[in-house]
């Protein structure tokens, strides 16, 4: 297994392959036929899915011109943030606990010590934010032009994930998700696990379903994979949300539906 040292001492090194290219071999193909799964959640938006799995070959989209457009990932950037953590020596593993500054937050689970499992199960904002102003605005850059990350802009209303400028497109999701599941990122192989495994959402006899929700306010996402014996099948998913916290099940829900159209998940 090869070591690889912590990007903090080469955050000028040439980025990770353009996430947001699209190979000939692996263009979306458009499914008119998802679009129902989408006007019956009553939702407006778009679904990026590559099935790797042996003999099921493909990547398929509803909406692929939005699944090009850049939006802000929200939450679902706690999943290199995470990364960086732990390359950056603020976390050690996924036991140390993380201490609550005694804040009170509407969200009840927040409220209290956290753990790196805890911070990403519970989408606890204040965590994340802590990692952000320990890194600093240059570094948390330097990490996302090394991985490729969208614009890799940290400009803008804090936090920068949700508010400010930092936004990627479903496309680069699903690249700099391939990534991860091959432990290809620049970062120690045991860091990349460490967050999969903290991403697991539930799991079967013989799959596995990992993802991460995000919501800025007026973008839901979705995005992870399932794996299965036979290779994973990667989804983006993202939403307008104009009802706000009504809209939030809809991002699981068209997903899951989509993915059991395609045997991706067993039958609910």
């Amino acid at each position: 297994m090869r070591t690889r040292r912590s990007l903090l001492l080469s955050l000028g090194a040439v980025p990770l392959a353009c996430a947001n290219a699209e190979s000939p071999a692996a263009k979306p193909i458009e499914r008119p036929d998802w679009s129902g799964f989408f006007s019956d959640a009553g939702a407006v938006g778009s679904l990026l899915v590559a099935d790797e799995r042996t003999g099921s070959r493909g990547t398929w989209v509803h909406g692929l011109e939005r699944a090009r457009r850049r939006y802000t990932p929200a939450s679902t950037f706690k999943i290199p943030h995470s990364l960086f953590a732990l390359d950056a020596g603020l976390l050690k593993d996924e036991f140390q606990l993380i201490p609550w500054d005694r804040v009170k937050h509407p969200t009840p689970a927040w409220n209290g010590d956290q753990t790196l499992r805890s911070a990403m199960r519970n989408s606890v904002v204040w965590v994340y934010q802590r990692f952000a102003e320990e890194l600093g605005p240059q570094r948390e850059a330097g990490y996302l032009r090394a991985i490729d990350y969208g614009n890799a802009k940290v400009t803008g209303n804090a936090p920068f994930w949700v508010e400010g400028d930092l936004a990627l497109s479903c496309i680069e999701q699903i690249a700099f998700l391939r990534q991860l599941y091959r432990n290809e990122l620049p970062f120690r192989v045991e860091h990349q696990r460490l967050v999969k495994d903290v991403m697991i959402v539930e799991a079967g006899r013989d799959w596995i379903l990992r993802g991460k929700t995000g919501w800025s306010g007026k973008i839901g996402r979705w995005v992870g994979w399932v794996e299965w014996p036979d290779g994973p099948v990667f989804f983006a998913l993202n939403i307008d949300t104009p009802q706000r916290l009504d809209d939030l099940p809809k991002r699981e829900a068209i997903t899951r539906a989509v993915l059991r159209s395609i045997n991706a998940l067993p039958p609910a």
